[in-house]
């Protein structure tokens, strides 16, 4: 019983610092989702332990597109160790600032807000980790610097217990630069 009260006044006292989307709401350059991915983008990134140890680097190259209103993000990554991955992201606008997006290793729907010149992305990604999968929940925070610079510092969490961070910085391409 007293584990259990430990554990619930962590996660309360977790929650209490939460700054919402709507933080940002006056700070420029706004961020237009659909603008920023209106073509080629690279990305550059790494994933740390919640211990701080950088455990991966990685790039990924990304080609956008739209179909109607949704917008297609096709990201292709390549790991400090060699191995690929490829994953296929489809947003589709659901109001004013908000969207939502499906991707294979994504579990349900992912869901975002924008707000200024930021964006949080809240999904749950199956991760494989050493042979089997974890359910991760994924708490994006995107921030547009200029037009075409964004970052994006990413919480991973399991059961409420972080397990790493993602850090990465997205950078929009001349056409030719593909």
């Amino acid at each position: 019983m007293r584990a259990t009260l430990v554990l619930l006044a962590c996660l309360l006292l977790g929650s209490c610092g939460n700054v919402g989307v709507e933080h940002y709401a006056r700070e420029q350059p706004g961020l237009d989702l659909a603008a920023f991915f209106s073509g080629p983008v690279q990305a550059w990134g790494m994933f740390q332990k919640r211990s701080g140890e950088v455990v991966k680097r990685f790039h990924v190259r990304i080609d956008s597109r739209r179909e109607g209103q949704q917008l297609i993000l096709d990201e292709h990554f390549v790991y400090s160790d060699g191995t690929r991955q490829q994953r296929t992201w489809t947003l589709t606008p659901d109001g004013a600032g908000r969207w939502r997006g499906r991707a294979g290793d994504v579990i349900g729907e992912a869901a975002g807000e924008v707000a200024g010149n930021a964006l949080r992305w809240r999904y749950q990604l199956d991760l494989p980790v050493d042979g089997r999968h974890w359910t991760v929940d994924m708490d994006d925070w995107m921030y547009l610097m200029d037009q075409d610079t964004l970052i994006n510092r990413t919480r991973m969490s399991k059961l409420g217990v972080e397990v790493g961070q993602v850090t990465l910085f997205f950078r929009r391409m001349p056409s030719s630069a593909q």
